[in-house]
């Protein structure tokens, strides 16, 4: 078990590629929404303007399981190893963004713990989408017409999981991608820099 959260975390270490210059207190943003609701494009335009490590559970997941099953066991694990990432950059003074789902308080109560315990600037963010919207999205993205998503996601997965979305408990931004998302991305990119 041990060694295999070590060759894990080894394996999605040596897959980040350059990273950003550590600073003195990293910024850590969250972002959670059901599939389709435009949670990568924000991450990689927020990206764009600051120098973050973008940690995309879908692509992490590729990299660990090929191909991936999606079960229980296999998110446990993923998630385990990802929780120990974000904890060593920003340990590391590397800010991060997570690009995952997180739809439940429970998930997300282990990475306030993370930002509690390393006293990590925690920046939450909720993506969301009209419904039409995501079906078109996601049409498209079983169609093959967005291949750069690593999403396997299609609509009758965020169906199955759109009853699950609990109430964000902490201070949060929420951003309707199908508007201008450039006054969320200034906010969030103030609150990073402070």
């Amino acid at each position: 078990m041990i060694s295999q959260l070590v060759s894990d975390l080894q394996r999605l270490t040596d897959g980040l590629g350059e990273l950003p210059e550590p600073v003195v207190k990293p910024a850590f943003v969250a972002v959670s929404g059901l599939p389709g609701t435009g949670k990568s494009y924000f991450c990689a335009k927020l990206a764009e303007r600051l120098p973050f490590v973008i940690l995309e559970s879908d692509a992490l997941r590729k990299a660990l399981f090929s191909p991936p099953s999606y079960s229980p066991e296999e998110s446990a694990r993923l998630f385990r190893t990802l929780h120990l990432l974000i904890e060593r950059l920003l340990k590391k003074g590397i800010p991060v963004i997570l690009d995952a789902t997180n739809l439940s308080e429970r998930d997300r109560e282990r990475l306030y713990n993370i930002a509690d315990r390393l006293d990590a600037r925690l920046i939450l963010v909720r993506v969301e989408a009209p419904p039409e919207l995501v079906y078109q999205r996601l049409k498209a993205r079983s169609n093959g017409e967005n291949s750069g998503n690593n999403s396997d996601a299609d609509w009758e997965v965020y169906r199955k999981m759109k009853p699950s979305v609990e109430k964000i408990s902490r201070k949060h931004y929420a951003v309707d991608s199908s508007r201008d998302i450039a006054p969320v991305l200034a906010k969030v990119v103030r609150e990073a820099s402070r």
